[in-house]
């Protein structure tokens, strides 16, 4: 059954916690060390970002894994950064109108840098004509040409209407202009004759004249009918002359524009609609050139291009490079579906909404079009719109604008149509492990959208070149932080509090962020102390300082068991009780402390009740853990009988939910002395799961266990035989605080590292745990020996009180 040997050592101090002598770092002070470049144990996860940010092909977007503090937003923009650098300027982008179908503007491409000195040329393009095309307008040369061509158009007419009078003056008839309009009367000798000289007329000349009258009446009639058609010969003469006019001016003014703007194809048809347009709606300058400035202050130059009449020619810049080197990293802080992708703005008039391609707002795609975009995942999964948004335009590889409102049917507004803008983007997302599994398992197209994953490490081997490097990364921290040097000793200090972190003695933690708060604090004190460098001691003031404004609740449940509102015992014996070890967290803060476990044991059919789950406050790991000591009991004991054990297990005073199999093994040993009625040492908690096998398996939290159990002993007086019993596999583990490693320097509290339940039980009990001997048997007077003989007299009062009661049908007891 293993080893028996009941004198287990004690750890020795030097054991407990680990210590690095400053003088190994090679310097004094951290103002003496280079500064550290490189990403400290995160080789394999700068592959990866380098990967994803050299990768042409698209759907090489990458993943950032890791715990929070573990430099992770510091490493990937550095990293993107330096490759930007290396890599083309992306070109503008702008929206313009499209005079055809205004609902429907346009994109254009233009050179880096390019998009703002175009959106200020046409400013300038359109002051330039509002003031240029009034003025041709107002010249003599067009006023002469507009009045030659209204006096031609007059002057047909008028001989149109000459030529009729003298026709009709030839046939004695008189045309006569009235109020009414033109009306034809007899005339003799060019006097036109009265109703009674008429009257006075023989009758067949009456109907000569009413019959020339009659006649000439439909030439007339025809006469008058030409002359809106000359009107309008007039007014398109006119119109001409307009748009001679306004081209000649606009021709002239767009040559010097197009002078200095980039040849490009787009931006040349742009152009010539922008003509077209102008000469087309010359009007639009004429009328601005006729409003007064109704402000209380004259304008010294009037800004023509800010009137909303010409709107239609502005140029609306969505992304422009100028000033700026490289590709763009740009990191969205709050990835929402308009500020992802964009967004189309309104303005109410009149009770409606309305807009137009000025309105049109860029997003953070179009800000790191050609470049790279880093988010966090979570942010962007928060938005019911983003991520379905971000997965749409990375799968077309385009950009396209559409709102929110008009998606859900939440408004009827003037809507826009923009022409979607190509993408080129690595998008890059910063999460923690379980989001990516996630999404990898749920979500069938993230494998295919972020085929590249960059895993941060949080811990990495302890070396003397790890330690030297870390040492120069703290210095290289401090110097960043813009703190003051720090001595060899406060580095020393640093590096020890990475060990802890890490819970492994071998490794250090890479949770940077942590440590750099300790530096932060430790400044603070040295400040405070008027240190011209952080010492050492200013290193452990804060980190003291840190876990005393967090240990609120470890305290106040300290006092609860110094004033024995909690029970636990911490010197004495009791049989079938022992004290467990447990850890709670409190968000980024955890501390141990002790719990009575007891074990009550009777006859029965082989039933192990684990009271927490009865009631269901022990989750499933603690169940498991209790299933195997039932495992290890009947394995191990009374082989050639019937289990007839009945035993129930609890945590004493436990009002809430139990998780974990890190107790299984003071479980066993509870068990162990009831079944033994042997009492247990008090003065000894425990900590560690075991197997069906009696092994000793490793548990997690292990400091904070023994530090809780340290504490409870500490408040109750130090006897010199108290201790922690934990598993062998953790000794690794072991970073305790500086107080419980003095302690067990001074003789007055132990630290001892158990493999088998047998080294276990002899160390709580004081007796050896025993093995089977030649026969078969344990010695009687051991632990194992007095529990077979236990549980052998279970099994055979059970065997008799089934014979006794086998007549009348009641049977063994269940």
């Amino acid at each position: 059954m293993g080893n028996t040997d009941s004198s287990v050592a004690a750890l020795d101090p030097a054991e407990l916690r680990t210590r690095i002598d400053p003088d190994s770092l090679g310097f004094e002070t951290t103002a003496e060390v280079e500064t550290f470049d490189a990403f400290l144990g995160q080789d394999r996860a700068t592959a990866a970002i380098d990967l994803a940010a050299g990768m042409q092909h698209h759907g090489f977007n990458l993943f950032v894994l890791g715990e929070l503090g573990t430099g992770r937003h510091f490493a990937v923009h550095k990293q993107l950064s330096k490759h930007a650098e290396g890599r083309p300027v992306p070109d503008d982008w702008v929206y313009v109108n499209n005079f055809e179908d205004p609902q429907a503007p346009r994109c254009l491409r233009l050179p880096p840098g390019t998009a703002i000195h175009l959106a200020e040329a046409m400013a300038e393009f359109v002051n330039d004509l509002a003031t240029e095309i009034p003025a041709s307008f107002e010249a003599d040369e067009y006023q002469s040409r507009r009045r030659a061509i209204e006096a031609d158009y007059s002057d047909r007419q008028d001989a149109a209407m000459a030529a009729f009078a003298e026709r009709a003056h030839e046939e004695n008839i008189a045309l006569v202009r009235t109020p009414m309009g033109y009306m034809l009367a007899a005339a003799r000798d060019g006097k036109v004759l009265n109703p009674d000289e008429f009257e006075a007329l023989e009758k067949t000349e009456q109907q000569s004249i009413n019959e020339k009258i009659g006649r000439l009446q439909e030439d007339l009639a025809q006469v008058l009918r030409n002359a809106p058609k000359l009107d309008r010969e007039s007014r398109r003469e006119i119109e001409k002359l307009n748009a001679e006019t306004a081209e000649h001016v606009v021709s002239a003014r767009m040559e010097e524009l197009q002078e200095g703007l980039p040849k490009r194809a787009g931006l040349a048809e742009y152009l010539v609609d922008v003509q077209k347009d102008v000469i087309a709606n010359a009007e639009l300058f004429l009328e601005a050139a006729t409003e007064q400035d109704n402000g209380p202050f004259p304008q010294a130059v009037r800004k023509y291009h800010e009137d909303s009449a010409f709107d239609r020619y502005a140029i609306n810049v969505m992304v422009s490079s100028e000033g700026t080197g490289g590709a763009p990293v740009i990191r969205e802080d709050q990835p929402t579906l308009d500020q992802l992708t964009g967004r189309v703005e309104h303005i109410a008039e009149l009770g409606a909404l309305l807009t137009n391609f000025t309105m049109i707002r860029p997003g953070a795609l179009h800000r790191a079009n050609g470049g790279y975009l880093v988010m966090d995942a979570q942010q962007v999964l928060s938005d019911p719109f983003a991520w379905e948004a971000l997965k749409r335009c990375l799968k077309s590889r385009e950009i396209s604008i559409s709102s929110l409102a008009e998606r859900l049917s939440l408004a009827s507004t003037t809507s826009l149509e923009p022409d979607p803008i190509p993408l080129d983007v690595r998008v890059v997302l910063v999460g923690d492990r379980m989001l990516h599994a996630l999404l990898t398992y749920l979500d069938p197209e993230f494998p295919e959208l972020f085929k590249l994953q960059a895993d941060f490490e949080t811990s990495m081997s302890r070396t003397s070149e790890s330690t030297a490097l870390y040492g120069r990364l703290i210095g290289t921290l401090a110097r960043r932080e813009g703190l003051c040097a720090l001595s060899a000793g406060a580095v020393t200090s640093l590096l020890e509090e990475a060990l802890r972190l890490s819970a492994d003695r071998r490794k250090f933690s890479l949770r940077i962020g942590a440590l750099t708060d300790i530096l932060h604090e430790g400044a603070h004190y040295a400040g405070l102390a008027g240190h011209d460098r952080i010492e050492s001691a200013d290193v452990t003031r804060a980190i003291v300082e840190r876990d005393r404004r967090a240990s609120r609740i470890r305290d106040r449940f300290q006092e609860a068991v110094e004033r024995r509102t909690i029970l636990i015992d911490t010197d004495g014996s009791r049989t079938g009780q022992v004290n467990g070890l447990s850890v709670i967290g409190l968000g980024d803060y955890s501390f141990g402390y002790p719990s009575r476990i007891t074990a009550r044991v009777r006859l029965g059919g082989g039933k192990l009740i684990d009271i927490e789950r009865e009631v269901e406050l022990g989750g499933p790991l603690h169940s498991k853990g209790v299933m195997i000591l039932a495992g290890y009991l009947s394995g191990t004991f009374a082989l050639d009988l019937p289990f007839s054990l009945h035993a129930s297990l609890v945590f004493e005073q436990s009002y809430g939910g139990i998780e974990g199999d890190s107790a299984s093994s003071a479980e066993l040993y509870a068990l162990l002395s009831a079944l033994a009625d042997l009492p247990i040492d008090q003065g000894l908690a425990v900590t560690g799961s075991v197997n069906q096998f009696g092994e000793i398996q490793a548990i997690g939290g292990v400091n904070e266990k023994i530090e809780g159990f340290f504490e409870t002993c500490r408040r109750r007086g130090l006897t010199g035989r108290q201790g922690v019993l934990i598993p062998a596999s953790n000794v690794d583990n072991l970073m305790l605080r500086e107080e419980v490693a003095d302690a067990a320097r001074n003789g007055v509290f132990r630290v001892i590292p158990v493999q088998r339940i047998d080294e276990g039980i002899a160390l709580l009990t004081g007796r050896e745990a025993g093995v089977r001997g030649a026969g078969g048997a344990f010695p009687e007077t051991s632990v194992n020996g007095l529990v077979e003989a236990t549980l052998r007299a279970f099994a055979t009062q059970r065997r008799a009180f089934g014979q006794r009661n086998a007549g009348d049908g009641s049977g063994p007891p269940a």
